[in-house]
């Protein structure tokens, strides 16, 4: 069996949403899955279950944005499982307002938080990929790369993403390390939700307003995100790279 089966996996904000969905399904999937998030006992709590369910998974705590406790995190993975094979970089946040609104600390949080840390995990991810010759990089961007009102520094740390996924995938890939990323349209989390709350609305509204707008005809979730994790993450997938995958319920096309 290929797949991910037996391999080390690490996913960044994985406490709730789409991180822990996806951190579900590659631990369902044979993975040994590192639950990272700044929440430790949220994300304790998330590999809890899955090792109950009959997989394997630590829970970590770290600021993705300050390098001294990522690099403890990735030890602490790569101690206990033996390698570092597969990295999610999920962690995110919201600090949305219209440009004449948003605050330099608004700007900053979110720049730090979706690219430094992607960034930063990447960089010492790949220390122990390369070394082994294999890794798969897989970060999330979103819709908002293409622009998004309420979002600039949302929108612009998502296109980033997209940039510095094509770059690792150049500079990583004659080592067995690919890099891809995946971006979501509407998926129902909590962060939608506050999303809904922020534009006078809410989650279930939203939701229907989406459904009537996409060729699929239904809001998405978060499996829809893990199933995509889980193809990149895939060892049959070594020969896709540099790839950015908009999984949005077709909402480009109309």
């Amino acid at each position: 069996m290929a797949g991910v089966q037996d391999r080390v996996a690490l996913v960044t904000g994985g406490a709730q949403g789409i991180g822990a969905e996806v951190a579900r399904r590659l631990a369902s999937d044979g993975a040994k899955v590192g639950v990272l998030d700044l929440n430790v006992d949220a994300a304790t709590s998330v590999a809890d279950d899955i090792t109950a369910a009959g997989g394997v998974a630590i829970g970590l705590g770290a600021d993705v944005s300050k390098r001294d406790q990522l690099k403890a995190a990735v030890d602490a993975l790569v101690g206990e499982f033996g390698g570092l094979h597969i990295l999610v970089n999920n962690a995110g946040v919201l600090r949305d307002n219209l440009l004449f609104k948003m605050t330099d600390d608004d700007w900053t949080l979110v720049m730090e938080v979706h690219l430094r840390g992607a960034f930063l995990a990447s960089q010492i991810a790949q220390e122990h990929m390369v070394g082994a010759r294999y890794g798969r990089i897989i970060s999330m961007s979103s819709t908002s790369a293409l622009g998004n009102r309420g979002q600039a520094n949302y929108s612009t740390a998502k296109a980033g993403l997209q940039g510095l996924t094509k770059t690792l995938a150049i500079e990583l890939g004659p080592f067995g390390v690919t890099a891809n990323a995946i971006a979501p349209g509407f998926i129902e989390t909590a962060m939608t939700a506050a999303t809904a709350e922020r534009i006078g609305t809410n989650i279930d509204q939203m939701r229907e307003a989406v459904a009537a707008t996409v060729p699929v005809r239904r809001g998405g979730l978060p499996a829809d995100i893990a199933n995509v994790v889980a193809f990149f993450a895939g060892e049959e997938s070594g020969y896709v790279t540099g790839q950015v995958l908009y999984v949005d319920g077709g909402r480009g096309l109309v």
